[in-house]
Order: structure tokens, then C-alpha cells, then sequence
């Protein structure tokens, strides 16, 4: 038990400082894709920004016959969450990059957002975050300024 706590406090550290998840899933194990729903919830308790940018991939899409999943069940599920769905192969790299890519995309259009707010209508550019004076520096602390 003392594992699962220090495995779940180290997690939640690194989700912190995350700017976007690759959430991976065993095609081959139900129970696994059946976690998503909790992974999912714990990204939008502890990441940094209030909606992170995820990618799902039901990865070993390479061994078909021991599928348990259908890749039906997993769209709809990335569709419930409004996020890309990729399926993966670690063994064979079918789809790695493309699924990273697309995670990528998403982490730079959020960035060029937040580049986009620090703008100051008279043309000069703050150099430390965004112009919103509503923001106080306390309470939105742990929330991305996107």
C-alpha cells in the first residue's frame, strides 16, 4: 500500500510541471482502458492548466488477437472527453510519432494563445505573463493563463 501512495505523490508532482499527456491504455486489457476515466480525472484535478492538452493511444495494437478492446469503445470514449484517440504499437512504433505530433500541435496553439494574450494594445510586449490586471498574483496561481 505504502507503494501505490509514494507511486501517486510522485505522479502528481510531475503532472504539475506537464504541459501536455500522451494517456496510454492496453488495448489488450480491459481493465486498463477501463482506468482511463480515473487518469483522466486525475490530469484535470493536479496538471497545471485547468483543461491539459491529452492525447489517449490504446497502445499494442500489434497483437490483435488478444485485443480487449474494441477500437469502437475507445473513440467513443476520447470523443466523451473531446480528445485525439491514436492506436499505438511500442513493439512496431505504428502511430507513436503521429500521436506525439498531434500532442505537440496542440501544446504549441497553446502556447501561441498565452503568446497572443501577453500582447499589450499599445504594441509593446509584457515580458512576464498576461495583461489580464483582474489576474491576482494568488488566487489563479495554479491555473495556465490560456
Amino acid at each position: 500500500m505504502t507503494h501505490i501512495f509514494m507511486f501517486r505523490s510522485l505522479t502528481t508532482a510531475f503532472f504539475r510541471d506537464a504541459m501536455g499527456f500522451l494517456l496510454l491504455f492496453d488495448l489488450t486489457n480491459e481493465q486498463s482502458f477501463l482506468n482511463v476515466r480515473n487518469w483522466m480525472s486525475q490530469l484535470q484535478i493536479h496538471a497545471y492548466c485547468e483543461n491539459p492538452d491529452i492525447v489517449l493511444c490504446g497502445n499494442k495494437c500489434d497483437l490483435a488477437d488478444q485485443r480487449a478492446v474494441s477500437e469502437d469503445e475507445a473513440r467513443e470514449l476520447a470523443e466523451k472527453y473531446g480528445i485525439p484517440y491514436f492506436e499505438t504499437s511500442a513493439a512496431n512504433g505504428q502511430n507513436v510519432n503521429q500521436a506525439v505530433d498531434v500532442l505537440l500541435d496542440l501544446i504549441m496553439k497553446r502556447m501561441e494563445r498565452c503568446v497572443d494574450k501577453s500582447w499589450i494594445p499599445d504594441g509593446t510586449v509584457r515580458a512576464n505573463g498576461p495583461t489580464n490586471p483582474d489576474m491576482s498574483e494568488g488566487s489563479d496561481r495554479g491555473k495556465c493563463a490560456c
